[in-house]
């Protein structure tokens, strides 16, 4: 819940019994309703209202709830003034060359639809769609923004937009303006909400999509001349002055990467701190949130927001793979090969499926049958479960959802509009799937004696 780190004490009468003496955690629902904005799922007033206006400050708490728009809330991305809806759009693989990418048609349909519904967060990137070929290239993604954007002048100031610069080597200070100004011109847009790296300049294991954990100092040496974490500030800082962006972030790194690129940026003229990380995160990924990153993000410390991607693990949540298996998985080859024709989703082409493997470990596939059996006994569907339990992280500002089709948008609207919280008893039964594992996807029971520390995709592992 946002407002979990910035709790304040609250007097008790004499009659009145202390829950945390008498043995709960954190402050009951009447005393949290006190705290207006700062609670996250509002009092009664906020509950019954489809759009509410909060009292508005340019600066403030990462996570405050500034306003509720159609039902959905709006909460400070870092301590400044760019507010976001908690329920972003994915387009990673928007207009791209997989055999169920949205064209062009349908992710105006779902622009339209989420944005008339209190949704104001699209996140791209220079790089997307994932896949590309020469047909869709990368960087359609954004043009297919652009093109959407320019049919209605209105429209600009009713979303706000977040794109990546391709990490790596690429990032340098002369990069950083150029591509910039290249996703301007695709987005037809002055100027971004939000500049993010899509990884990091340096090395670090977490920037992948396998099961990499354990830094490797011998790997330092190919990575000796990378932009500095003051340089990449100073250029942000730049954009930030030239009025081409509202603020920065960083994608796929940790703690150190964060805290790092803060103080870089305390210390040299002309920088400016990152207000926001991103990083996948869900009910069976809480890496985020034990790493020291939820710490370091909290108000009370470097005051930053977190948005969270693959909150739905690749599609594994839904709970569409449970009765029939990933088509790449699949024992019944007939059966395997029909759904890599015809794929319910990306775990079911093969070029996905197989990258995103540690989705699908046994441990993970215990943890998620865990989760579809909690969401069947509280009467919702697997991915219900699966986003109203990221809202309520204290971390997590926005949930970045990819959505292939108009129903799987509606259904996340109403998880993200539906005012109840998943109650404490729900949240316990939760943690308990957790404390069986607590690092599932990267786990796993298919390591081969001969694989000489290569994990599936090649990645080097543990």
């Amino acid at each position: 819940m946002a407002a979990a780190n910035c709790v304040p004490r609250f007097p008790h009468s004499a009659g009145e019994v202390n829950p945390r003496k008498a043995g709960r955690h954190g402050p009951t629902r009447r005393e949290l309703t006190a705290l207006g904005s700062l609670w996250p799922f509002g009092g009664a007033a906020a509950r019954a209202a489809d759009s509410v206006a909060l009292p508005k400050s340019p600066s403030g708490p990462t996570g405050e709830v500034v306003s509720i728009v159609a039902g959905i809330r709006q909460k400070r991305l870092g301590s400044g003034d760019v507010v976001v809806s908690e329920l972003g759009l994915g387009t990673q693989r928007w207009g791209g060359a997989d055999r169920n990418s949205p064209d062009e048609a349908l992710c105006f349909r779902l622009l339209d639809r989420a944005t008339e519904a209190g949704v104001s967060l699209i996140d791209t990137a220079e790089q997307y769609p994932i896949p590309s070929d020469r047909a869709r290239p990368e960087g359609s993604t954004e043009a297919i923004l652009g093109r959407w954007l320019a049919q209605d002048a209105g429209r600009r100031a009713k979303v706000v937009i977040a794109s990546k610069i391709t990490g790596g080597a690429n990032v340098t200070p002369a990069n950083i303006l150029a591509d910039c100004e290249g996703s301007l011109r695709r987005l037809r847009t002055d100027r971004l909400d939000v500049y993010l790296l899509h990884w990091p300049a340096r090395y670090t294991p977490q920037a992948n999509w396998g099961q990499s954990l354990e830094y490797h100092q011998d790997a330092e040496k190919y990575y000796r001349s990378v932009s500095s974490f003051e340089a990449i500030a100073q250029a942000m800082g730049g954009l930030v002055s030239a009025g081409k962006i509202r603020g920065w972030g960083i994608c796929n790194d940790n703690c150190f990467g964060l805290t790092s690129s803060y103080y870089a940026a305390r210390l040299t003229p002309g920088a400016v701190a990152p207000i926001c990380m991103q990083n996948d995160y869900s009910l069976i990924n809480r890496r985020c949130d034990e790493n020291g990153l939820a710490e370091a993000s909290s108000p009370l410390h470097l005051n930053t927001g977190f948005m969270a991607y693959n909150v739905l693990a690749g599609g594994m949540l839904t709970g569409k793979y449970l009765d029939v298996p990933a088509g790449v998985d699949d024992e019944n080859e007939g059966r395997g090969a029909k759904n890599m024709r015809s794929p319910r989703g990306r775990m079911d082409e093969p070029g996905w499926g197989r990258t995103l493997y540690r989705y699908r470990t046994a441990a993970a596939e215990r943890a998620t049958r865990a989760y579809a059996a909690l969401a069947a006994s509280a009467g919702m569907s697997p991915t219900a479960l699966a986003l109203r339990w990221c809202r309520q992280r204290s971390l997590v500002t926005s949930s970045l959802v990819g959505f292939t089709s108009e129903p799987q948008l509606d259904e996340a609207l109403r998880a993200f509009s539906n005012p109840r919280p998943l109650d404490d008893a729900l949240m316990w039964e939760i943690d308990r799937v957790h404390m069986r594992n607590r690092l599932p996807i990267f786990s796993s029971e298919r390591v081969g004696s001969d694989w000489a520390g290569a994990g599936e995709i090649g990645e080097r592992i543990p």
